[in-house]
């Protein structure tokens, strides 16, 4: 599929392109929703992929996985996004507050429930944020795509005992980082 799909986006086919994200959408939100950790952000560098897969499917080698390369541009394009708009981490708080009142109405749940959840995630999310990039991006193609090692190092151009070695520190830091939260009481 991947060479006949690349070779149609080559020709500029529209339903080519319809094609594509319809088969690789979820990959590219998820990819850059377990960097990003915001569902508005990660839909609007979805979409900024995309566009940069239409503007740059020449440079496509056809021998190689469009998964893997779209993985590689949305790994890109949210770090570029972290680094561009630092101001998205400090209004993260007032959101998830008004997303948890929603949801403890919608599930049942007590506000307070809801609120520890969302305090939960927002720690976790927070010490992955402070993770090397290499580890961080490995981690999230491990975890949140579950992705091989294999496909780790493709996607990242490294070999797979590197690949190996990023996860292993990578949960070593978040263990460490969350174990001192939890002792600090964050």
């Amino acid at each position: 599929m991947d060479t006949n799909l690349t070779d149609r986006l080559k020709k500029r086919d529209e339903q080519a392109f319809r094609e594509l994200v319809d088969t690789y959408g979820q990959l590219v939100f998820r990819t850059c929703m377990g960097i990003l950790h915001d569902r508005e952000d990660a839909d609007d560098v979805a979409q900024e992929v995309f566009i940069e897969v239409f503007r740059s499917i020449d440079r496509f080698r056809s021998g190689a996985k469009i998964s893997t390369w779209l993985y590689r541009i949305a790994i890109n394009k949210s770090l570029n996004y972290l680094r561009d708009n630092r101001r998205h981490t400090e209004s993260l708080v007032p959101r998830e507050a008004s997303v948890a009142a929603i949801s403890a109405a919608v599930t049942g749940d007590s506000p307070l429930e809801t609120l520890q959840e969302k305090e939960k995630k927002k720690i976790l999310e927070q010490a992955l944020n402070a993770l090397p990039e290499k580890q961080k991006i490995a981690f999230v193609l491990s975890k949140y795509e579950d992705l091989s090692y294999k496909q780790i190092s493709e996607v990242m151009k490294l070999s797979v005992s590197s690949v190996e070695s990023l996860i292993f520190r990578a949960k070593q830091n978040l263990q460490k980082k969350l174990l001192d939260c939890y002792r600090k009481s964050c």
